[in-house]
């Protein structure tokens, strides 16, 4: 347990006031802060000041907010000279957003869907039924306000080269967020490469981006090809019905078939994605050449073993360790945040990946995985939001991953 001056200073951290200061920037500042509160042993300050970074968030202004769709807007954030670094990112991935709400902190994530070269830090959110933050973002949010912002994470990227490329990506609604930066990025730093995108909506007036998209297909005409597909109006130049085998053959073995794709990018629901991947894999398409990031998931499973009883779990976060017991019928990450422990964590439905641990004593079984590779779970990590344990004792350690 902390001794109480520490404990004090923790508490400081995640105060509004000292967030909105910014003040992890320097060691000058780290020291004035540490005389601020009459915390005199610099050594715990630093310790301190590593426990608030691995999972911290910073208050960041609303610049603008644009209105994409009637359910959709994109809010563009103001990221102060002092936190550029630490809010640089690589298209594709995500960002998580943490409000109060209704007296309990609510986290989301949402990918960029802005260019790591625009100079922008930019995601879009689309309202959904009975959700909170959609909610508050499409109908009550204004450039101004002030959201706690978490540095961007996640494994759905591009990563320009040096030689041209050939690229393709299946996107259905929200999912094309991730894609329009990647497709940014690669018209931007690769000039040669080109972009293929299958985009499937309800209608045009659902589309995301569609003016966007209609622009930088007529600037780069010899370069980005873009198939949209509406499953419930039928609209020129494009597909009616959904993404579907009969899709994918269309693009792959008739308007591209000449064309070799280094890598597919899909994201959308798991659905879409699990079919797509299926099909590619049957063309032939080596599985590392398929990424992909969930935006919805089928309800959650139920483990197929025995759950019953109790398990001591020890949990290590920020190099504290700490020990509960715990029935074996929740999820390692339930446990954690019944116990307040600051672990990182956002969507809390296995889309992400922001709460990965690694098991280093104990055995664990997730209701359901579509993020970590056989090989990663081989190497002991877990979602410990899906995670619940299978035997008497388990450690896990937030910190190595």
């Amino acid at each position: 347990m902390l001794f109480p001056a520490l404990a004090d200073l923790m508490k400081a951290f995640h105060s509004s006031e000292i967030k909105r200061l910014n003040i992890f920037g320097n060691f000058r500042q780290v020291l004035k802060f540490t005389e601020l509160f009459h915390f005199k042993n610099y050594s715990l300050c630093i310790f301190a000041i590593k426990y608030h970074d691995m999972n911290a968030f910073y208050a960041l202004k609303i610049k603008e907010i644009i209105r994409e769709t009637p359910q959709a807007v994109s809010l563009s954030f103001e990221i102060p000279l002092e936190l550029l670094d630490k809010f640089s990112y690589k298209a594709g991935q995500y960002t998580t957003l943490r409000i109060p709400f209704e007296g309990k902190e609510i986290r989301r994530a949402y990918s960029l869907c802005s260019a790591p070269n625009s100079g922008e830090f930019k995601v879009t959110v689309k309202e959904v039924p009975n959700g909170s933050f959609s909610a508050l973002a499409n109908n009550k949010l204004k450039a101004g306000d002030v959201l706690e912002v978490h540095p961007p994470e996640g494994k759905f990227i591009f990563e320009p080269g040096t030689i041209s490329q050939n690229y393709a990506a299946f996107a259905v609604g929200s999912g094309i967020t991730p894609v329009m930066s990647i497709i940014k990025s690669v018209l931007f730093q690769e000039p040669g490469s080109k972009f293929v995108l299958v985009y499937g909506n309800r209608s045009l007036v659902d589309t995301i981006f569609y003016k966007e998209l209609l622009e930088l297909e007529i600037k780069n005409p010899d370069r980005l090809f873009i198939e949209f597909i509406y499953s419930r109006t039928r609209e020129d130049n494009s597909q009616f019905g959904r993404i579907e085998k009969s899709t994918v053959n269309y693009v792959l073995e008739n308007k591209f078939n000449d064309t070799e794709f280094k890598s597919f990018y899909l994201c959308g629901p798991e659905e879409m994605i699990q079919n797509v991947t299926g099909i590619l894999k049957e063309k032939g398409i080596r599985e590392e050449n398929i990424l992909f990031e969930l935006f919805t998931v089928k309800d959650n499973g139920a483990i197929d073993i025995n759950v019953e009883g109790e398990t001591k779990l020890t949990i290590v976060v920020d190099d504290e360790e700490m020990t509960f017991s715990m029935d074996k019928n929740k999820t390692v990450l339930e446990v954690a945040l019944d116990h307040d422990l600051d672990v990182p964590y956002s969507c809390q439905g296995g889309i992400c990946s922001s709460c990965i641990a690694r098991i280093k004593e104990g055995k664990a079984e997730m209701r359901k995985n579509q993020i970590l590779t056989d090989s990663e779970i081989a190497e002991g990590l877990i979602l410990t939001c899906q995670a619940q344990p299978t035997t008497p004792t388990l450690k896990v350690d937030y910190d190595d991953v």
